[in-house]
């Protein structure tokens, strides 16, 4: 009893076990049998609507799908592996999560152009009347341009596009010239802003691992503009910033190399795709926070400001017709004077550019509107007289920095994002203990230039007429006015001497002279950069003398011509040349009452030169 009582247990197991097989063999097979039944249903129901001209939805959009790709003008490889993303979605079932993320691949790959190409006009003179009745001046971007298209026209297919970048300040017309110069080409136009992107995923895309992937803003431009060859403005690439995302300057590396974009590899599409065709062009308002590799690849084209009378003839041509159009005036035109333009530009703005100016027109055009809209009588014609009624009181003033000359002070001028501007040196010589302070946010290297000025007025005393005996019982200050905004840059190096020896010395700058160029310890005047910048500045202040480094000279020729006529260049090699052209008198002129402020004191001590401490500020070891 005990054996059987054993082995009915034993054989209840085994039983129990064998019912689960069973069990689930049965299940197994149910299931088979209703895919297949499936299947089999499934294949029928398509060959029954085959034969019926009927057609099941999702069949025929993948049906559909093949026809494009293989009518396309993709590449093989391309096309290849578009069939191949085809095959994996006819495969999975219409409800599994990738079938929206390969249909979207598929519809980026068809969307966007590979063959599709806009003719180019031949007409190299319609081509120029186009840029010219869009803009006035900006003569080497035009040039530019309709050499590119010469080069075209004589041996079409072999020139690559060019990559230009325009540089130059605010308000010059660098993004409206991109649009002429597409309307003038006959080609698309798009533009991109570059300002503030930090994700190197913005040029490149996600790959399609992630979820919500997009390919980069290159390929969105290249689908909508529809074609392989079109004006693709890149703005504001000076503002491009990177952090733990990438670096979107490195990425354009290749975007913007005309050896490496023929096959430009976006991480979404995963495919190499063609942007040789494309005439890029970008923006940038300085030059200095463009890395260099991604400058090199680039043709700098510079954008100065514009001159006063550049300024009158576009606010004539341009800006009133848009403004009046744009307000309504057509039935009340109104009218300007030529004296109450020069107003504006000189005293309610002060830029390299004309966006300023066009604000200015904008409100007095808003006001007379409203006085219309009103039932009041309005002024068809604005003059000086009647401009503050409209503006207000005058924003500049115009004409020179300083209303006289004056002891310890000297005008120069330096290149800013808006273009050129003045500025004013200040020295002023007091009782001390030979300290040297600088004030006004100035960098290292224009503290440097402070340093050498004042080594080179100490070490050149007697024959500048400094009658100071002992440095260390004076302090000297040097002061740059605008202290919010920094400075610095080793221009203002003759500047500074100048006004430091006219405060050692007692002697007048001239007022109507500005300066620029940089000095060294034996007086030496070198090189700068931006004269034409910095002429129209000077020009535009109502200076009349210009004294610049000699090696310069050879960039006069980029300064327009009214200004080189209307203002003086005195080109120097040495300090002891800027002296007699910037000092008024040649001998120490006994100082008056008022100029105590910044006249020196003269100590009758044993003559000694011990060397002024060194007050630029310490670096920390970071």
């Amino acid at each position: 009893m005990d054996r059987l009582r054993k082995l009915s247990i034993m054989l209840g197991s085994e039983l129990e076990i064998l019912e689960l097989e069973e069990r689930i063999h049965t299940q197994v097979q149910e299931e088979v049998d209703r895919t297949q039944r499936e299947f089999f249903l499934r294949e029928q129901l398509r060959l029954i609507q085959q034969e019926l001209a009927e057609s099941d939805p999702l069949m025929a959009e993948l049906a559909e799908l093949k026809e494009r790709i293989e009518q396309s003008a993709m590449p093989p490889d391309v096309r290849e592996k578009a069939l191949k993303e085809l095959t994996r979605l006819q495969a999975i079932p219409p409800a599994a999560p990738e079938v929206g993320i390969i249909r979207t691949y598929l519809d980026w790959l068809l969307t966007l152009p590979w063959g599709a190409a806009q003719e180019e006009p031949v007409n190299l003179t319609q081509a120029a009347q186009v840029l010219d009745a869009h803009h006035y001046g900006l003569t080497k971007a035009k040039e530019r341009v309709l050499e590119y298209l010469a080069v075209r026209q004589l041996a079409p297919g072999k020139m690559q596009s060019p990559i230009l970048c325009f540089v130059g300040p605010p308000g010059t017309g660098k993004t409206s010239l991109g649009r002429s110069i597409a309307k003038a080409l006959g080609r698309t136009f798009v533009r991109m802003s570059l300002g503030g992107v930090h994700d190197e995923a913005e040029i490149r895309g996600h790959r399609r691992t992630y979820v919500g992937a997009m390919p980069g803003r290159i390929l969105k431009g290249m689908r909508n503009a529809g074609v392989v060859n079109p004006v693709f403005m890149l703005d504001e690439v000076d503002k491009l910033g990177f952090d733990f995302r990438g670096d979107p300057a490195a990425a354009l590396l290749e975007v913007l190399d005309p050896e490496q974009n023929k096959a430009f590899l976006d991480h979404y599409l995963d495919v190499p795709y063609d942007l040789s065709q494309v005439f890029f062009i970008t923006t940038a308002n300085v030059l200095y926070t463009i890395p260099p590799a991604l400058l090199d690849r680039m043709e700098i084209i510079e954008f100065p400001g514009y001159t006063e009378e550049e300024k009158l003839t576009i606010a004539r041509r341009f800006l009133l017709p848009r403004q009046i159009e744009a307000h309504g005036l057509e039935a009340h035109p109104v009218r300007f004077s030529e004296q109450a333009l020069r107003h504006i530009i000189r005293e309610y703005t002060s830029e390299a550019g004309v966006r300023n100016l066009e604000r200015s027109i904008a409100t007095v055009c808003r006001k007379i509107a409203r006085r219309i809209a009103e039932g009041r009588r309005a002024p068809h014609l604005v003059t000086v007289g009647n401009l503050a009624k409209f503006l207000g009181p005058p924003q500049y003033t115009f004409g020179t920095v300083e209303d006289e000359d004056e002891v310890g002070v000297a005008t120069g001028v330096a290149v800013t994002e808006y273009g050129g501007d003045i500025m004013s040196v200040e020295v002023s010589i007091m009782e001390g203990k030979g300290n040297l302070l600088l004030t006004g946010q100035l960098g290292e290297v224009m503290q440097e230039s402070a340093q050498a000025a004042l080594t080179y007025a100490r070490s050149h005393a007697e024959e500048l007429g400094i009658e100071v005996e002992d440095f260390d019982k004076i302090d000297i200050h040097i002061h740059v006015p605008d202290g919010a905004i920094p400075k610095d840059g080793p221009s203002a190096g003759i500047t500074i001497a100048t006004a430091l020896i006219s405060a050692l010395t007692g002697r007048r700058v001239a007022r109507d002279v500005v300066m620029t160029g940089e000095i060294t310890l034996r007086g030496r005047v070198l090189q700068i950069g931006g004269l034409k910048e910095k002429a129209l500045a000077a020009h535009r202040a109502g200076l009349k003398t210009f004294i610049v480094p000699a090696k310069n000279k050879k960039d006069l020729v980029d300064v327009p011509s009214h200004v080189r006529r209307q203002l003086r260049f005195v080109f120097v090699h040495r300090m002891d040349e800027v002296l007699p052209v910037a000092l008024r008198d040649t001998h120490p002129s006994p100082p008056s009452a008022k100029d105590d402020h910044t006249r020196q004191r003269r100590v009758r001590t044993p003559r000694t030169r011990p060397s002024v401490p060194d007050t630029r500020p310490s670096l920390s070891p970071e």
